[in-house]
């Protein structure tokens, strides 16, 4: 039976787990093997590990952290940051990793997707988009940014993302970039359109602040990957920090709202 993934994205910035809020200010809020052993005993649906130095700094994918967390993981794990090229993603694929995530490399060249899953399997490509509203007074709609969102392109997410389908890819992850650390809940106007714009899996990152956001974005979008940085390692209204996931009966009661919807 398909049922919602409930994601931890950890963020590695020099090495170390960090959160942000709007791409910006990276908070130090522990050591990324920790959380991984944490979020194993906690039984995680899947785990995504974002490397947000590798692109900025067009530095290789960090091989031997990659090892580390694919050792230890005994979960899902997609990995991303600083993949250009097939043979990169095969190494990192033979390192115990179930699936490469790739984000500026895939909005500058769609057809490198279609290269990695020629390489490594359309399963195992997690095309990344991320999304920020059009600035300016009479703006409307979204574009797609890259390199920490310093970059702007102007393409539309929706159709982007139907491109990198045909491509290859084996699965979309959206992320807002106007939502990320706020805690406020998903766009959930962006995620119905790229819902019934994809036949491929969706997983949705960006805003999610209570298990409630993770029921709406699920009673929005059906089965679908619900993603979150914050929620799982923060706690109460002053943000201490505190590695935590639902409960198998919460995410039973999130598995049925999806089945109802």
């Amino acid at each position: 039976m398909l049922r919602p993934r409930i994601i931890p994205c950890l963020l590695v910035h020099q090495g170390g787990l960090v959160k942000t809020r709007g791409f910006k200010a990276p908070k130090y809020v522990g050591d990324p093997i920790n959380a991984v052993k944490i979020f194993n005993e906690k039984e995680a649906d899947e785990l995504v590990v974002l490397d947000i130095d590798a692109t900025a700094n067009r530095a290789e994918p960090n091989y031997a952290l990659i090892a580390k967390l694919a050792a230890e993981c005994r979960m899902p794990l997609c990995y991303g940051g600083g993949i250009t090229t097939p043979e990169q993603a095969a190494r990192i694929i033979d390192l115990g990793v179930e699936k490469v995530a790739v984000s500026a490399a895939a909005v500058a060249d769609p057809a490198l997707i279609t290269a990695i899953s020629n390489a490594i399997g359309r399963q195992s490509v997690v095309a990344v988009l991320d999304v920020r509203k059009k600035s300016g007074l009479f703006a409307k709609g979204y574009e797609v940014c890259t390199h920490n969102a310093k970059m702007s392109h102007k393409l539309d997410p929706v159709a982007l993302a139907q491109s990198l389908q045909a491509a290859g890819a084996g699965e979309i992850l959206v992320n807002s970039v106007d939502l990320d650390g706020e805690m406020t809940g998903y766009d959930l106007a962006l995620a119905r359109q790229m819902r019934a714009a994809l036949s491929v899996p969706l997983t949705v990152l960006g805003g999610a602040g209570s298990l409630d956001d993770i029921g709406a974005l699920v009673g929005a979008c059906g089965v679908v990957g619900a993603a979150a940085g914050s929620l799982f390692v923060f706690k109460g209204q002053y943000r201490a920090v505190l590695i935590n996931y639902p409960t198998p009966l919460q995410k039973d009661a999130l598995c049925a709202a999806a089945l109802a919807h």
